[in-house]
């Protein structure tokens, strides 16, 4: 069994296309989990649906993805996000509107828990220290879970002394064992660790293996590509600048 862990799209439809092209020559992929925001920010909303959804998805909602469907779930975003949000929600048919509001804020694949934030608040919180862990370790009742939302990529051990923060080091594979873990794969479509390149996870699990294996890789991509259509939308600058920097 492979699965192909993605989050954060954020409508950027050539970086999700670099993904997946990526992970399909690492050995390709039996369905695809994505951990919400795949609207947002971006020029592609609906392409990028339509490509997630041509596979078989487990999929759970993010702040962005409501955000496009009730103008009341951006109040607390910048003015770039709201801006997009809005720009998004104007360009979606009811087809992906609904879609979108179907999607659950929580969700299970096999012993994996998918949320976009954390499990103490799904949509909101960024799940970045010890206490916002240790409250999702509290509440998860699988042995592994998976955020986005930060778009940081990490590893997350829950030991006695409390949550443990390793780095989810790219290409190296990490094989999972009965301690629980939280993981973040990092961003496909806007990157914020300093490294412009999509991030993404692939779950393994071989017959025969108890629990499987988790690696996280980066690809290149056509960013130009991406921010010259953000031009032509005229979505705000400061959206396309920050894709060079990964910020």
């Amino acid at each position: 069994m492979r699965a192909l862990i993605v989050s954060d799209i954020h409508s950027n439809l050539e970086a999700l296309e670099a993904v997946i092209a990526d992970a399909n020559e690492r050995g390709g992929f039996d369905t695809v989990w994505c951990l919400g925001d795949s609207v947002g920010y971006g020029p592609d909303p609906e392409a990028c649906l339509d490509l997630l959804r041509s596979f078989p998805l487990v999929a759970v909602a993010g702040n962005h993805d409501r955000a496009a469907l009730d103008v009341r779930e951006s109040a607390d975003f910048n003015n770039a996000a709201a801006f997009a949000a809005d720009w998004t929600a104007r360009r979606l048919g009811q087809d992906y509107r609904e879609f979108l509001g179907g999607l659950p804020e929580v969700t299970r694949a096999g012993e994996f828990t998918l949320v976009h934030g954390s499990l103490r608040s799904p949509l909101r919180e960024y799940l970045l220290n010890e206490e916002a862990a240790a409250s999702t370790f509290g509440r998860l009742t699988t042995s592994y879970c998976l955020v986005g939302h930060s778009h940081m990529p990490f590893l997350c051990l829950e030991n006695r002394e409390g949550p443990l923060f390793v780095q989810f080091t790219e290409d190296e594979v990490f094989p999972l064992d009965p301690r629980r873990w939280i993981a973040n794969p990092g961003s496909v479509g806007q990157p914020r660790d300093y490294d412009p390149r999509p991030s993404y996870a692939l779950f393994i699990k071989d017959v025969g293996d108890p629990a499987g294996t988790l690696e996280r890789h980066r690809v290149e991509y056509d960013r130009a590509a991406t921010q010259e259509k953000m031009r032509q939308a005229g979505l705000p600058q400061s959206l396309i600048d920050r894709l060079n920097y990964g910020v």
